[in-house]
Parts: C-alpha cells; structure tokens; sequence
C-alpha cells in the first residue's frame, strides 16, 4: 500500500477506535513527517484524503481536527418497497422524454449520469491515442475483432489481478460500453417474457434495456445501507422462475451503497444454490471512496455464472465508450451476438485505453477523482440539509457521484422536475428509476460538478420549491 494511504488508514482507525475524539487536533504537517519519517507531501496527501472523506477539518492559521459529529443530520431514505413485485415493464414514451431533459438542461444538470469532463485526464488520453495509433494497433484476426484487442483484455485482466481475483483475458469480451455488455448478457440468458430480478430503486436506463428486450422485472426492497435482504432473496428465488439477476454490488446507482465482500461472497452461494445467473453491473467500481477496495461478487464466482459488467466510461474516458464483460461460461453466447450485432467494437479508443493503462498513471488518476467525488458528494449532501425543507432524508454514498433523497410526503418530484427543466435545471425524478413508476417523493441528484454559487443558489431554489410543495 502506498505510505500516504497507510497513514490515513492508520488516523482512520484512530478515529473509529474513539483514541482520537471529535475536535481534538492533529499532528502538524511537519511534526508528522518527522515522526513518520516521510516527506511533508506525503502527510499533506494523507490529511487531504481524510479531509475530501470528511473524517478530518482544516481550521486557517491553526491546523487540522478530527471533524465534529453532527448531532443532527438527516436520515438515510426508508426503503421504497415494503416486498418483491413482479412488474410487466410497460410504457417508455414518459421516460424517454424525461432522459432527453435530464441531459439537455442548458444551466445545471444535476438529473444526468455523466461525470464532470473536467475531472478526466482527457490530455493524456489525447496522446495515448495519438501513440497508440503510430504503432498500427488494430485487430489482427477475427477473434480479436469480437472479443477486442488482446493488449485491452491482458490489462484489464491485470487489472482484477491487482483487486485480489483471477479472471481469465479469454473470458473477458469487449463492449461499445457498459451497457452493451449488460444488453449482451441479458440477451445470452434471458428471452423476451422472461423474468429478470432487479434491485429497487435501480438505474434508469436498465429499466429502458429491460423493455426493449420484452423483459419483465422483479422488483426486490433494496436498503439504502445494507443493498437486498438475502433471506428475502432466498424466499423470492424460491417462488418465481427468475431467468437472471441484474444487480449492482458496489456504489449502487442511486443508493449508492457497497456490499460486504462476506455478503457478496453469501449471494454468490445463493444464486449457485437456486441456479440462477448474475449479471453484475460494476461500472462504478473504480469510484469506491473507501481506502479498501471492495471486490465483485464476480469474485466468488466458482461456476462460470456471473456475468461481471465493467467500464471505463465513468472512471477515465466517458467519449471512448469503451466496457467489457467477464462472461464466464458465457463468453460463446455473448462472442456470437456481438458478432451479429455490432461485429467489434471500435479498435482506436481500445488501443488508446490499453496504451494508457500501460503508460499512465492510472491509479493515481483513480485517487485523485474519488477524492474529489467525494467531496463534492459531501458538500452537496450539506447543502440538501441546509435548504431542503425538515423530514428530508439523504442517502450515504460509499461511492460514484450520486445521491439519493426522499422529500417529505406531499412533494412531487415529477411536478419539481418540471418546474425545474422550466428553468434549465435537471434533476432526476424518482419514478423514473422504478418499473412501477414509485418513489413519487424521492429525487436523484449527480454531485460531480464543483461547487459555486450558482450552484449553491440552484439548491436553495430547488428547497425552497420543495417547501412550497409541502405547506
């Protein structure tokens, strides 16, 4: 582990362990790196990451403090669905006109799903690409072509090596996206009329996928904290014929919450037991704020069924639409319909990501853009508080750039959608992440933009349309 990183895990469990208190001061800068024994930079990045964690404060002319606990924050969202629903995924007229706005807002869109570009390395990506390309990278046979550049495959294998598992670069296929590799994967297992599982509240453009493929879902309670109940799970599995799971494991969109690794490892024991796949959507994966990094439940994937779904469009190049699917003994099936579908996916952007990978920075990348999510998450969380009306409760993000909020009951986050793109803001209403059309009062809002006033003042507007909802 890098020395910075070990220091602010070692404050981290200071903290946690109650021998540092709220309020009490750090060591300084210097006296840290002379007890230490490491340069003043290091500490520096050591407090920075438990500053962008919120675990410490920096106070001007003084120093840092372990942050004060608020004694009164808002609570997490109550979870949306009191037990499993089966749903015929019906109209989309509503949510595709609904999509065009979230993205269109020409004055703050907080509703979409795409990272601030300015958090991406796009000048080294630029010369990965120019790099890449004078060494005549391209598919030099068919199989190549379908399953992507073996250089590609061979560093994203690399890359689960360094999380702590083994994934095969044979069972690895590229995709124009994540969600290409999860529209492959439900097409391998699933047929139109079939039953898929699904998390609630879940991405929006999943419920679109699951649609457009003539597929049903089934709609598990899913706590904001904690993800789905397996013993639930297990009675639920028990009693439909469930072609597939499409589930989330780490920073769920919305929710944003991470399973265990202990109850990832439970889940894939579960879905083994009733013999039913997952396709396990990770596309945030590299945005876990924890020190830690949490593995798939791919990890514990001992036959071959679960279908892990990666990306790099949310972590390095959102414009090279470039993902990836480790299909397991899916590889064939998927392989084929890539090929009947698109024939292979762009070979420029693959060359570029697997030149970068190789001659970059990446992880330092990773860290740089967690710290700043992280952030700005927090302080978007902060300002939720502070202009939203009383009774309003805010999700705990453990990672990705999202957050989840339930407004009080009499608030309608369709009519403040629409009074909202009125004034060119974007915001995600709650409905649109649920095949039943529920969470009437919730919202999602995307944290990734930096801070400003004008930002700050759209927040106060959005509040103050809430409680005027509310009276």
């Amino acid at each position: 582990m890098t020395r910075y990183l070990e220091i602010a895990e070692d404050i981290a469990r200071l903290i946690e362990a109650g021998s540092l208190q709220p309020g009490d001061a750090l060591p300084s800068v210097r006296k840290a790196a002379e007890e230490r024994k490491v340069s003043k930079n290091t500490v520096v990045q050591a407090y920075s990451l438990l500053e962008a964690r919120r675990v410490i404060e920096a106070k001007p002319q003084s120093g840092f403090y372990v942050r004060a606990t608020a004694l009164d924050v808002p609570k997490l969202p109550r979870t949306g669905l009191t037990r499993p629903s089966v749903v015929r995924v019906g109209k989309s007229d509503r949510l595709r006109e609904t999509l065009g706005d979230l993205v269109s807002a020409r004055v703050t869109s907080l509703g979409s799903s795409f990272v601030d570009p300015s958090l991406f390395p796009i000048q080294s990506l630029n010369r990965a690409l120019s790099a890449s390309s004078r060494q005549g990278s391209y598919a030099k046979t068919l199989v190549d072509l379908q399953l992507g550049l073996p250089a590609l495959r061979r560093a994203i294998a690399q890359r689960y090596l360094e999380l702590g598992y083994a994934v095969p670069m044979d069972e690895i296929v590229i995709t124009c996206g994540g969600m290409e590799a999860i529209s492959l994967s439900l097409q391998a297992l699933a047929r139109p009329g079939d039953l898929v599982l699904i998390d609630s509240p879940m991405f929006f453009s999943g419920l679109q996928l699951l649609k457009q493929l003539g597929l049903s879902a089934l709609e598990m309670p899913t706590d904001p904290e904690a993800g789905l109940d397996l013993s639930v799970l297990d009675k639920t599995l028990s009693r439909h014929k469930v072609s597939a799971c499409l589930l989330m494991t780490n920073c769920q969109n919305p929710l944003g919450f991470s399973m265990s690794e202990s109850k990832k490892r439970e889940l894939a024991k579960l879905l083994r037991k009733h013999d039913v796949p997952l396709v396990e959507n990770d596309v945030y994966a590299e945005l876990q704020f924890d020190l830690q990094r949490s593995r798939a439940a791919k990890a514990f994937d001992t036959q071959g069924t679960i279908l892990h779904c990666g990306s790099f469009t949310k972590c390095l190049a959102p414009g090279f639409k470039i993902g990836w699917v480790a299909a397991g003994r899916y590889r064939e099936a998927i392989a084929n319909r890539k090929f009947a579908t698109t024939l292979g996916t762009s070979v420029p952007p693959q060359a570029a990501i697997a030149y970068y990978l190789l001659h970059h920075a990446y992880e330092r990348h990773l860290r740089s853009l967690r710290q700043q999510l992280q952030s700005r998450v927090s302080r978007m969380s902060e300002a939720v508080f502070e202009h939203f009306p009383v009774g309003t409760r805010v999700s705990r993000p453990q990672g990705g750039f999202v957050l989840w909020i339930q407004m009080p009951d009499d608030a309608d986050s369709q009519q403040l959608f629409e009074l909202a793109a009125a004034k060119d803001i974007g915001i995600a209403p709650g409905p649109i992440f649920s095949a039943r059309e529920g969470y009437r009062n919730f919202i999602r809002l995307n944290c990734s933009h930096p801070w400003s006033d004008s930002l700050d003042s759209t927040l106060h507007w959005l509040g103050q349309s809430v409680k005027a909802m509310c009276r």
